[in-house]
């Protein structure tokens, strides 16, 4: 089966981005009518459950996705941050993974910026199937939907983080004005 790859640059440092992706109780703000509840944080062995769907706020019915995380290992010395979910059904088997790692900005000619704010580049790789006896039909027939969803998430991630930098520069330039005024 061939996994879907979601790729994106976030505008932040890859330890902040980990702590964000790879708590799955996130997602909910990313993936519209979804609710998520997990053990805990990311750690081996927490279990997830998200459950999807039209009236799912009401808890009347919708899609049950449970998860295992299987690997948290966060960014460090230049190692990638990944956490990988195994998805033990009812309906959908397989794995997701997040993986995180530092990407400094580029300069002219492709060169880092040593002066360039942190980024980072997220990789979110799906690859499932519904339970039965032909998964890579199945997981071929999700591949679009999941693609579409990874990228819907990723961009709320950007949209959610660039408003809340656009907000700590502002307070921050308010902040600054107000000392130098003396109030």
């Amino acid at each position: 089966m061939r996994p879907v790859h979601v790729t994106t640059r976030l505008p932040v440092g890859p330890d902040e981005a980990w702590l964000l992706l790879a708590d799955a109780r996130n997602h909910a703000r990313w993936i519209p009518l979804t609710t998520v509840t997990a053990d805990g944080p990311p750690a081996s062995g927490v279990r997830v459950r998200a459950v999807s769907g039209p009236r799912v706020a009401g808890r009347r019915w919708g899609l049950v996705d449970r998860m295992t995380i299987v690997r948290a290992q966060p960014p460090s010395a230049g190692h990638p941050g990944v956490a990988t979910f195994r998805k033990d059904g009812p309906v959908l088997l397989g794995s997701a993974q997040i993986a995180v790692r530092a990407a400094g900005a580029a300069g002219p000619g492709g060169v880092a910026r040593v002066d360039a704010p942190s980024s980072c580049l997220v990789r979110w790789t799906e690859t499932v199937h519904v339970r039965g006896p032909l998964p890579r039909v199945t997981h071929a027939l999700l591949a679009v939907p999941i693609r579409a969803m990874v990228h819907l998430a990723l961009r709320s991630v950007r949209r959610d983080l660039a408003q809340r930098i656009a907000t700590e520069s502002r307070d921050h330039a308010t902040n600054r004005t107000q000392v130098r005024n003396g109030t």
